[in-house]
């Protein structure tokens, strides 16, 4: 059953705003890209196979930020703001300092690696897709994807160490 374009639209454009603000750092480039990414779905949607809309638009997103950025032939990371932003908890001051802190570290080191990698992590991790559908995203094997993920978490926690070390 085909999902209507309007429904999803109003349903994943704030899911589908964060992936492309956290790849492009940049709000109108994010909103640019939203857009093209539901024009892209409205055209193609009698390609959509009954996967996982969430999934679905993902993977376009993915290959419309990868469109831009090879026009624009620059690395764009995330802001660190925005995920401070993505954690939801209910703590208290201190306890939110703590986190901000954690995960601005985590942003800079995601900065250092390789796009696969960052690409997995955050895809898993910050934006919440089940290995399985951050492998679609990325058209690999799961199982390639286990490795793409455990790789990038890998090299964060040792330059997190090094950097508390040195």
């Amino acid at each position: 059953m085909k999902k209507d374009i309007n429904y999803v639209y109003s349903t994943y454009f704030q899911d589908v705003y964060r992936f492309l603000f956290s790849l492009s750092r940049n709000h109108h480039t994010a909103e640019d890209l939203v857009q093209e990414t539901f024009v892209r779905a409205h055209l193609y949607i009698e390609n959509y196979k009954g996967e996982h809309v969430k999934t679905w638009l993902f993977t376009i997103a993915h290959h419309v930020f990868i469109d831009y950025y090879r026009k624009h032939k620059k690395t764009i990371i995330k802001d660190d703001s925005y995920f401070v932003s993505l954690i939801e908890r209910k703590t208290g001051m201190e306890e939110d300092i703590i986190v901000k802190e954690e995960v601005k570290k985590i942003i800079s080191l995601l900065e250092s690696l390789p796009e696969k990698h960052k690409l997995a992590v955050l895809l898993h991790d910050f934006h919440q897709l089940s290995q399985q559908e951050a492998a679609e995203v990325l058209k690999v094997k799961q199982s390639h994807f286990k490795v793409l993920l455990f790789r990038g978490r890998q090299a964060i926690r040792r330059r997190r160490n090094e950097a508390d070390e040195g």
